[in-house]
Formats: C-alpha cells, structure tokens, sequence
C-alpha cells in the first residue's frame, strides 16, 4: 500500500507537466494566430493562389523573389529591415507576345 502512495505524488507531477505544456501550445498557438500565422494551406483539390515563381540571393542579408498571386507577379526585395516592392503586375513570361 505505501507503493502506491509513494506513486501518487509522481503521477500528479506528470499530470501537472503535462497540463502544462499544453498551456504553453495553446498559448504559441493563439499567439501565432494574432500575428497572422493561422497555418491556412491549401487543400489537394484546391489550387493554390500564392506562389513563389523564382528566388535568389541578392548578398548576405537580402533575397529577391518574384511572388505571384493569382495570374499577377510582384518583383519583391526581402531583407532584415523589411521587404520592398520592385515592381508589380508583371505579366509571366508565357503570357507575353514576342
């Protein structure tokens, strides 16, 4: 009998644990919510509005990217203090007439 009490404290510790790390998820979660990671991704079926065509690097801290969005592109520069629109409403290469 006094296994089992020595195991009750144990157990509790792992429950309380337990119930705590699942708070912390929770709280990740609504936190990347706020700042608009809702984690939404398109399904099979589905297909996708948003894509990054061609990226590169530009030199040690900053990339270029041609994002585009539904059939429209978007020449954009990313770096550390934050991301510039070259150029919008470029047309892909496929579409334009020789």
């Amino acid at each position: 009998m006094e296994s089992m009490a020595g195991e009750a404290p144990s157990l509790l510790k792992m429950l309380a644990a337990l119930l705590f790390v699942l708070g912390l998820m929770g709280g990740l979660a609504l936190v990347l919510r706020k700042f608009g990671f809702s984690g939404r991704v398109s399904t099979p079926g589905e297909k996708a509005r948003l894509k990054i065509v061609e990226s590169i690097p530009v030199d040690a801290r900053r990339r270029i990217a041609i994002i585009q969005r539904d059939d429209v592109q978007h020449l954009v520069i990313f770096g550390p203090e934050g991301e510039t629109v070259v150029e919008t409403n470029i047309g892909s290469p496929d579409n334009k007439a020789s």
